[in-house]
């Protein structure tokens, strides 16, 4: 069972839906390297829980993420050497591939700030919803720095586009929620009210789904970027052929026969 007793951020567990926040939302919910290690661990440890059904990365205090604290990481990060600074990116990098490789649908409920390393969690977030008070950016070269971080120029455009995600990366200007959801950044925007509601009915749902193949389903995604058309394909008749091993396909079935709703357990 993945550890709810979590220092450095927030972490509840029911119904199968595991909810996430970072907390400290009097700074607008910054990361520190503390958070940055344990969510990455935390992300890690859930591909190995399967009592876990779904995961919600939420806002907190009205505010998703400020990104890296400037006290507690940046100033830092200026009196590091090469070889401390490549360990903190690649770190950092780590938290990235730990939620693509969790095997768990992530939904991102973005409300006020999502910018830097909180705006990479968003994008590496599989669903996102938000506000329209949601604000993101990449900040990266604000900061003098370049805009690839965190897998930024290989992630951002396969969402928005090359042009897009180039644009937002090169100026770190802010993404208002409403060129979020027009250029497929944000699946949905919703009041704040009902934000961590709307978030938590998409995950139930996703939850009383075959989990087995939605872990299936999000390594695919994940990996045929990098496959020919041809290896793409032969990797989903490998796939589906594994999930039709599944007692969840015979349920649907015999559910479908008998004009019932079929109930997935994920074996």
């Amino acid at each position: 069972m993945i550890s709810t007793d979590t220092k450095h951020f927030l972490c509840s567990v029911a119904d199968g839906i595991a909810t996430v926040s970072l907390d400290r939302p009097e700074r607008k919910n910054p990361l520190t390297f503390d958070s940055y290690a344990e969510l990455r661990d935390w992300f890690r440890a859930l591909h190995y829980d399967d009592d876990i059904k779904a995961v919600i990365f939420a806002s907190n205090g009205g505010n998703f993420s400020s990104g890296g604290d400037v006290h507690d990481i940046i100033g830092p990060l200026t009196k590091m050497n090469m070889k401390e600074l490549l360990a903190f990116t690649r770190m950092t990098g780590d938290l990235v591939k730990a939620i693509v490789n969790c095997g768990k649908p992530v939904i991102a409920a973005i409300d006020g700030i999502c910018v830097g390393a909180g705006a990479i969690i968003a994008m590496a977030s599989d669903l996102r919803i938000a506000t329209p008070e949601a604000k993101t950016a990449f900040l990266f070269t604000r900061v003098g720095l370049a805009g690839c971080d965190m897998g930024a120029c290989a992630i951002l455009p396969r969402i928005i586009g090359q042009g897009r995600a180039a644009e937002l990366l090169y100026t770190g200007r802010s993404m208002s929620a409403e060129e979020g959801a027009a250029w497929g950044f944000h699946n949905k925007l919703v009041p704040a009210d009902d934000l961590e509601a709307e978030a938590r009915s998409w995950a139930t749902r996703i939850a009383a789904g075959p989990n087995f193949g939605h872990m299936m389903t999000k390594t695919m995604l994940a990996q045929e970027w990098s496959m020919s058309i041809e290896q793409a394909i032969e990797a989903e008749a490998q796939a589906q052929a594994i999930c039709m091993q599944t007692a969840d396909f015979e349920r649907a079935y015999h559910a479908f026969v008998n004009k019932e709703k079929p109930v997935f357990e994920g074996d």
